[in-house]
């Protein structure tokens, strides 16, 4: 409850040390404070029992509440209520070209690249709160998963529905991908549109040369990060359909066409990344996170609410008290 509360003059608290300083004060004239009367015998006077003595040093401690009271008061505190609006002065829309071809399957990444790759992709999307994001599946055609959006719970999910299945011509069209990533993002009006493309393979079919696609993404402004995904050598990787539907695996060298991929990026101003285990692309995303940096412009709005005068009217009804117990019930003794 105190935390909503702060003291514009704190250094004022040092007037505590009054209190102390008081009581002290109090002890050493608490004699003098009553008259003393000496005789040899209380024979002959009737002895009464009052309680009115005993509590004559409330008085005292009513003037000690109140100094308290007033302490706290001029150190004024109140109570701060922050609201706070953020804009952003540099928005960045986003697509992530995922390659979705049966090779996506292979065991190199835990628990397989795809699998990795949705888990390392869904933390990027998380830390993009301010950016609009879009998803584009490919293999041997390439289709809109997501369009950009700033609904993060909708690509979140599109994210976790992406898998491999037998529905899209088998392949790895990277052109296809690119153009298609290419045209959700030809309207933008940010002030700065990214394709992430990543790819486990080599350019093996689609309609669309990926150098074209690259000079698509060139005449609108878009900048290019590919990303090969795979171990160095031999991966375990699905070769055939069983009768029951489940892949047979077995161990095949890894082709990815980084020269391609290398040429995509340096021609959009992008930057070409490899990816050989689950910590590189981790690393990989990360490094990309760092390098578009979206900017924020935040304006905090402070609505202060004084609390001292309460403290006061506290402090004077204590001293009003007290000279009314002063002037009144205990007259007589002090």
């Amino acid at each position: 409850m105190l935390e909503q509360y702060e003291f514009l003059n704190k250094e004022l608290f040092w007037l505590f040390l009054l209190i102390p300083l008081a009581i002290l004060w109090y002890i050493l004239k608490y004699k003098r404070q009553t008259a003393e009367l000496k005789i040899s015998s209380l024979k002959g006077f009737k002895v009464g029992s009052s309680i009115l003595p005993k509590l004559r040093h409330l008085l005292f401690v009513l003037r000690l509440l109140a100094l308290a009271a007033l302490i706290i008061a001029i150190a004024r505190p109140r109570t701060v209520d922050v609201s706070s609006k953020t804009k952003t002065t540099k928005g960045i829309d986003i697509v992530m070209a995922i390659d979705v071809s049966a090779s996506m399957l292979a065991k190199d990444l835990k628990p397989n690249r795809l699998e990795a790759l949705k888990n390392v992709a869904s933390e990027f999307i998380k830390g993009r709160p301010n950016d609009r994001i879009g998803l584009v599946e490919y293999a041997g055609e390439a289709f809109t998963k997501t369009p950009i959006t700033t609904d993060k719970a909708i690509v979140l999910r599109s994210l976790g529905d992406v898998r491999y299945n037998r529905i899209i011509e088998s392949g790895t069209a990277i052109g296809m991908g690119l153009a298609t990533s290419v045209n959700r993002l030809k309207d933008s009006k940010a002030l700065s549109k990214i394709i992430i493309l990543l790819t486990d393979g080599v350019n093996n079919s689609g309609e669309i040369d990926p150098k074209i696609a690259s000079d698509l993404a060139v005449e609108f402004g878009i900048k290019v990060y590919t990303i090969g995904l795979g171990t160095n050598g031999m991966a375990l990787s699905p070769v055939a359909v069983k009768q029951n539907g489940d892949f047979h695996y077995s161990r095949v060298q890894v082709e990815i066409d980084e020269e391609l991929l290398k040429e995509i990026a340096e021609v959009t101003n992008g930057k070409y990344f490899r990816a050989t285990n689950n910590k590189k692309l981790a690393q990989i995303y990360e490094e990309i996170n760092k390098l578009e940096k979206t900017e924020i412009e935040e304006f905090k709005f402070y609505n202060y609410e004084e609390k001292y005068r309460p403290l006061v009217l506290l402090a004077g009804l204590l001293l009003l008290f007290e000279f009314l117990l002063r002037f009144t019930i205990f007259r007589s003794f002090v």
